[in-house]
């Protein structure tokens, strides 16, 4: 794989809606892997906690659990909120994650406001066929 560029997206989604995040170029030999990912509460109060995870498919973003066996969830995030400050944030990106197509996030926060999240990705160049077996295992099909 030949690494091409990196990109960093941030923003805020609503606490338990599925957002999309468009990376898709229309190439199957081209995609990006994501290093690092960190989401917090819009406020922080003694109460405000956030926690987030990132998908690869649509249909796997439905249910907040964290699921580590899940091929389609591919890194995880908390913070807790600690008096009008912010705790050091759990977070677990899947070294081997490759995403061909989009990104999903879903983020829950206990006290109903936004959430924010920061992704730092590295976009590479490799074989279609690479690309063609990422995407099957993206999509939570088992690969053997």
């Amino acid at each position: 794989m030949k690494k091409i560029g990196e990109y960093t997206c941030r923003g805020q989604v609503a606490s338990e809606i599925t957002e999309r995040i468009p990376l898709f170029d229309g190439r199957f030999d081209t995609g990006w892997r994501v290093t690092e990912f960190i989401v917090a509460a819009e406020v922080m109060t003694l109460s405000d906690d956030c926690f987030g995870t990132l998908f690869t498919d649509k249909q796997g973003s439905g249910n907040m659990n964290w699921d580590w066996q899940r091929n389609e969830q591919i890194a995880w995030s908390g913070t807790t909120g600690q008096s009008n400050s912010v705790s050091t944030p759990f977070t677990l990106v899947d070294p081997d994650n490759l995403v061909i197509e989009d990104l999903f996030i879903r983020c829950k926060e206990n006290g109903g406001s936004n959430c924010n999240y920061f992704i730092k990705m590295e976009k590479y160049e490799f074989s279609a066929w690479k690309g063609a077996l990422a995407m099957v295992r993206n999509n939570s099909q088992a690969v053997t």
